[in-house]
């Protein structure tokens, strides 16, 4: 099968097209045909060697954790899916190809009003969107402060955080100030010089690693989840954004897309044989909601 990977630790230099045998499914296990695959930061952050100190890898390695396709083959153990049906899902890697394997308990049934574009980019944004809001336990009235709220994570919590009644403020730059208003989120601007921050927070979300900007904010009446280090975390009394998405919350996340209820803004949308330039503009840092790869 044909594949877009890295073949060594380092920069876009190191990333290659693969030439690869047809990945088998292990216990527990399916094998997707690949019609689209999420683009996310993660995966220039594995190949850029971010990750080796709890992840080690084959080289050369495939990159790309999220993917939609249809069932080609089911591994030993495996009930609840068929050939042919239509999934979306989280995996290790593997997922910029035309095969992936994925675990059966981070995949889920795609709906037939739900996109494959869509599908593949909801299990790592939106997943650790859900995720997030369950780790804060927000309640209706509340007030979440999102750092970063521009990206695939923040679009995904600002939105599930105000069907749930929170009110969201969120940071992001003044080129995406309008977007994000369109979310229903008070926005302040990061990069104009005048950033002030908000009183009445009940929680904050830091997904641009910036919480240290905020920690006075951070008090036994205001959690906070980041994705700094952990020793940065513990320091300023907040907790590492960890994720732990299912099949239940992949299920409930597409059903609230088909509904219309979750938007994943999926706003680039690259052919296969572009994979190095959809992963330059999410590894610029630049990027509006989704990027999605069509395989």
């Amino acid at each position: 099968m044909r594949a877009y990977g890295f073949t060594a630790y380092g920069g876009p230099e190191t990333e290659a097209w693969l030439d690869l045998p047809t990945p088998e499914p292990g216990l527990g296990e399916i094998l997707v045909a690949v019609r689209a695959a999420g683009v996310n930061p993660v995966d220039w952050k594995v190949r850029a060697g971010m990750h080796r100190a709890f992840r080690q890898l084959t080289l050369p390695a495939v990159m790309g954790r999220e993917v939609a396709g249809v069932v080609e083959r089911v591994g030993a153990g495996v009930t609840e899916f068929a050939v042919g049906d239509a999934v979306f899902g989280s995996g290790d890697g593997g997922g910029y190809a035309e095969l992936c394997t994925l675990p059966a308990d981070r995949s889920a049934p795609k709906p037939a009003e739900v996109s494959f574009t869509d599908a593949a980019a909801l299990p790592v944004a939106a997943g650790t969107a859900y995720d997030a809001l369950a780790q804060l336990g927000l309640s209706p009235g509340d007030t979440l402060l999102i750092l970063g709220v521009g990206g695939g994570v923040g679009v995904a919590a600002a939105q599930l955080a105000r069907t749930a009644g929170v009110t969201v403020i969120g940071t992001a730059s003044a080129a995406k100030r309008t977007f994000v208003e369109s979310l229903g989120v008070t926005a302040l601007s990061y990069d104009t010089g005048d950033l002030s921050l908000p009183a009445g927070v009940n929680a904050i979300l830091d997904l641009a690693g910036t919480i240290r900007d905020v920690s006075s904010l951070i008090t036994p009446d205001c959690r906070a989840l980041t994705v700094a280090d952990a020793a940065t975390a513990a320091e300023l009394g907040a907790k590492p954004l960890s994720r732990r998405t299912t099949t239940a919350t992949l299920t409930e996340l597409a059903r609230r897309v088909a509904s219309g209820e979750l938007d994943p803004h999926v706003r680039s949308v690259f052919s296969f044989d572009q994979a190095a330039d959809a992963l330059r503009i999410v590894e610029s840092g630049h990027a509006w909601g989704k990027v999605v790869l069509t395989v």
